[in-house]
């Protein structure tokens, strides 16, 4: 049996003991959990070893099992087991922002939480922990831009404009420009912030690890109402907007059930082939990002519209082609 079957049977038993007013038999909490009474029994004895205040005594000729009445009155259960999973599994992926405020507040949260539970409870979250493990991988280390984060949170809540100078990565080049910070934005590892921008007179996307400097001034805006940040960003592959294009990509059959396993864009539409592969089709912002994505798959992916994203694929795969020629001079491997 799965350990986290477990932990949410037996929490529902404590919760089940604690709204009852004069205890519950076997036969009740197998048939509430439906499972077998002697399942219900060894989870009722290893909640008596972690240490839960649990007992049985004889009432009206059954065997009753409750919560001693101080436990019920000291123990506060703010939090259904879900609930708590979901807590425990957002901390693990707040992980990759240590040191920043979202993760120090998470971190605060729990310690709240504990406080408020005697030991044996404070175990229990502790096998909850152990059931769950959550990995983020490439992250950005958000610790040094610590300050940044917190004064843009600032700036977005209040309704104030900032003054930035942004780096702009294409451009290798850095620009001072006032902008309103409508809405800070974590996506695939990166924090981002969608603003007005008032050098470009466009609402632009910038990515807060690029900020150089930035001044929170006393000028205040006011975000218009028919701003939706899912319209906002609903044509984009990932983070970069352009114009609409249609595409079309082909994928093999070896691959399509795992393509056919997520959504990769709100417009996706999947059509089966009959050798087993899988045609995927979406209306995307630009084909730069989805590109990449394209090239993710190798020799599993091909792009059959537009002309355009095929042609770009094309020379991407020629470039890398070429870094493996014998041609060209000497790799990192060949420098001593």
């Amino acid at each position: 049996m799965a350990r986290g079957d477990q932990l949410a049977r037996q929490w529902k038993i404590i919760q089940s003991l604690i709204s009852s007013r004069h205890g519950k038999s076997v036969s009740d909490l197998a048939e509430a959990l439906h499972c077998h009474r002697r399942t219900v029994y060894r989870d009722l004895e290893a909640l008596q070893v972690a240490g839960f205040p649990v007992y049985t005594d004889r009432v009206g000729g059954r065997n009753l099992w409750a919560l001693l009445d101080t436990a019920k009155n000291s123990i506060p259960i703010p939090f259904s087991l879900p609930e708590l999973m979901a807590l425990y599994f957002s901390r693990g992926m707040m992980k990759v922002l240590r040191d920043t405020v979202f993760f120090d507040s998470l971190e605060s949260l729990f310690d709240k939480i504990k406080a408020t539970l005697p030991p044996a409870y404070i175990d229990y979250l502790g096998n909850i922990e152990d059931s769950l493990e959550v990995r983020a991988r490439p992250y950005k280390q958000y610790g040094k831009l610590r300050d940044v984060i917190e004064m843009v949170s600032e700036a977005a809540v209040s309704k104030k404009q900032i003054e930035i100078t942004y780096y702009t990565m294409s451009r290798k080049s850095q620009t001072r420009r006032k902008i309103a910070p409508y809405k800070i934005w974590y996506f695939d590892g990166t924090f981002y912030l969608i603003a007005n921008c008032g050098l470009r007179e466009d609402i632009r996307i910038f990515a807060l690890d690029r900020i150089k400097a930035l001044t929170i001034t006393d000028e205040s805006f006011t975000t218009p109402e028919d701003f939706n940040i899912d319209e906002f960003m609903r044509s984009s592959f990932g983070v970069f907007h352009g114009e609409p294009v249609h595409v079309r990509i082909w994928f093999a059959p070896d691959i399509a059930e795992y393509i056919g396993e997520k959504v990769w864009h709100d417009s996706q539409r999947l059509a089966s082939q009959p050798d087993g592969s899988v045609i995927f089709e979406a209306e995307v912002a630009g084909i730069e990002e989805i590109k990449y994505w394209v090239l993710k798959w190798g020799s599993k992916a091909r792009v059959l519209a537009p002309d355009s994203l095929r042609e770009e694929t094309r020379r991407e795969v020629e470039a890398m082609l070429g870094n493996y020629s014998d041609a060209i001079g000497p790799g990192p491997d060949s420098v001593h």
